[in-house]
């Protein structure tokens, strides 16, 4: 391939026939964005861009998916830069670069029809030590990275193309029996036991040194990690520890790990966004705003192959050290297709995670709708959470998923292998600085239309979850409600349409108030409690013919 560059120009002004884009200035929201919101959300800032503008043509840039234009890229961001500032104008073609390292007061603007391609070839990508999964680590550079940046803005139509497929993994349950005979014959290796393509031998061997999918440390610094290069896959827009940041209108797809990844980040907003990711694509999430401060999202949709919104502080002790929580973040009027999760809160939430409001958003057909995930060892404190307004379709697992056993199976994997009931039996650990807390969340307004469970709620023996209150909650489902571990749960004016009993399920729970729970016709088998802990639960219902009963556990 051959690599674009030469002297770089002056900064010129924009051509008259090329209309450049308006400068992003500190603006404030819609209103709407804000109103309604459940907690005293600060006022995002909006980053203040210069409004000096160059084309990345100047610089030598060929657009025709052959020429390497990285050279291009880092000459535009320097000529801006170099200015106080300014937009970096891609138009259209396909623009096949390397990484780009952003520089503060810069915003990239992809014009409609423009395609950043990132090239495949991961001798591009220097490794660097950065942040994955929650644990401080080693991994390739990310296509898109910036550090300890301000004002930095994504505008525009263009497409932003990570060339995943040249770094991920793949699971052969996850795609159809010709593209996986493509992908056998297109080299790398398979697994001993069928299972699993890998793009390389080295990349399989990491995998067995690893911890999930973050290797063990080595001694040796950054260079002791060479040997695995193919296994340090990034995510594909990496924003570390900046502030004043928007992403506004492009389209991100085909990303090595996960897609957007905010990371100890303040003043974020995205808006008008596509997330795009293969269903079968490996850590394939969407965005992944973690331990970051003063966030709106909204506007923006997601087709992807992992959790699409995720929201994270950090993984055990490295996230515990970090300290940091994800807090004041609004979502609004997002729309999630395929996905583990629409809304996912976990599993690295050792840091903490509070205020959250997400609202008037739909889910069609994502794994689970709203879910809480963790396991002991975590840590951290999930509170002050809100959801209201969420429509969901064609759910294939549950609707409404709190799970504190997560092992990293999806929802439907879990369910596939016949696990949708877990309790501690035996000793009981003690509570520690490992354990993870979820309380205080309100869940009003939710419908779902097919699920195989409505509700599943799955705290700890030792320290269960706590205050989940939900109201008018309209359901269809092939099971109703589950809860295990939880105390102070309170509902009010539900209905289950399922397919099968009890509508009701309760083990080792305390303190459950349910009133206004609408069921066709009053019969037996309704509701099932097990558990010596369990106490305290109230149910009233209210059938179709305006019958109420009340039935007491104590």
């Amino acid at each position: 391939m051959k690599q674009s560059g030469g002297r770089a120009p002056a900064v010129s002004p924009i051509a008259a026939d090329m209309a450049a884009p308006a400068p992003v200035a500190v603006t404030a929201p819609a209103d709407e964005i804000y109103r309604e919101v459940e907690f005293d959300m600060p006022q995002v800032i909006e980053p203040q861009i210069p409004a000096n503008s160059v084309y990345l043509t100047e610089f030598g840039a060929v657009g025709d998916g052959l020429v390497i234009n990285t050279d291009a890229f880092r000459k535009a961001i320097d000529a801006v830069a170099a200015r106080g500032g300014g937009t970096v104008v891609i138009p259209r073609g396909i623009w096949l670069t390397g990484p780009i390292i952003l520089k503060s007061n810069i915003r990239m603007h992809a014009m409609e029809g423009a395609v950043v391609l990132f090239s495949p070839d991961k001798s591009l990508y220097p490794l660097i030590e950065t942040s994955f999964e929650g644990y401080n680590t080693v991994r390739c550079i990310s296509p898109i990275y910036g550090n300890g940046l301000e004002n930095i803005a994504f505008t525009g139509e263009g497409v932003w193309d990570g060339s995943g497929h040249a770094w991920r993994h793949v699971k052969r349950e996850k795609v159809p029996p010709p593209m996986w005979k493509d992908m056998v014959s297109s080299g790398g290796v398979v697994s001993e036991d069928g299972k699993t393509w890998y793009p390389s031998e080295s990349y399989m061997a990491a995998v067995e040194q690893s911890e999930m999918n973050v290797p063990v440390l080595m001694e040796g610094g950054v260079e002791a990690y060479e040997g695995m290069r193919d296994f340090l896959r990034p995510v594909m827009v990496s924003l570390v520890n900046c502030r004043k940041i928007l992403i506004d209108g492009p389209v991100f797809q085909n990303s090595p790990a996960w897609c957007l990844h905010p990371l100890m980040c303040e003043d974020l907003t995205v808006r008008n966004i596509t997330v795009r990711n293969p269903w079968y694509s490996q850590n394939g999430d969407g965005i992944d705003i973690e331990s970051c401060r003063n966030t709106l999202l909204y506007n923006s949709s997601f087709d992807v192959g992992d959790d699409a919104i995720c929201i994270k502080s950090g993984k055990n002790e490295d996230g515990r050290e970090r300290g940091m929580p994800t807090e004041n973040l609004v979502i609004r009027n997002c729309t999630v297709y395929h996905g583990h999760g629409g809304v996912t809160i976990g599993s690295e939430m050792s840091g903490g995670v509070n205020n959250v409001s997400v609202a008037g958003c739909t889910f069609m057909g994502t794994d689970v709708g709203i879910r809480f995930k963790s396991n002991r060892g975590r840590g951290g404190v999930v509170e002050n959470i809100w959801f209201n307004d969420i429509l969901m379709t064609d759910i294939p697992s549950q609707a409404i998923s709190f799970n504190l056993y997560y092992g990293g199976l999806s929802v439907s994997e879990m369910l596939a292998e016949g696990r949708n009931v877990e309790t501690t039996e035996g000793d009981i650990p003690p509570v520690t600085e490992e354990t993870p807390q979820f309380r205080n969340i309100s869940m009003k307004n939710i419908t779902c239309r097919g699920a195989q469970q409505a509700i599943y709620l799955q705290g700890l023996p030792e320290l269960n979850l706590e205050n989940i209150r939900m109201e008018n909650i309209d359901m269809s489902a092939e099971n109703g409600m589950a809860c295990i571990d939880a105390k102070g749960v309170i509902i009010k004016d539900m209905r289950l349409v399922t397919e099968n009993k009890p509508l009701l399920f309760f083990l080792n729970s305390s303190d459950v108030d349910i009133t206004g729970f609408r069921i066709p016709e009053k019969a037996e088998g309704l509701f099932e409690v097990r558990g010596d802990k369990s106490a305290d639960i109230t149910v009233e219902t209210i059938t179709s013919d305006g019958c109420v009963s009340t039935t007491r556990v104590r």
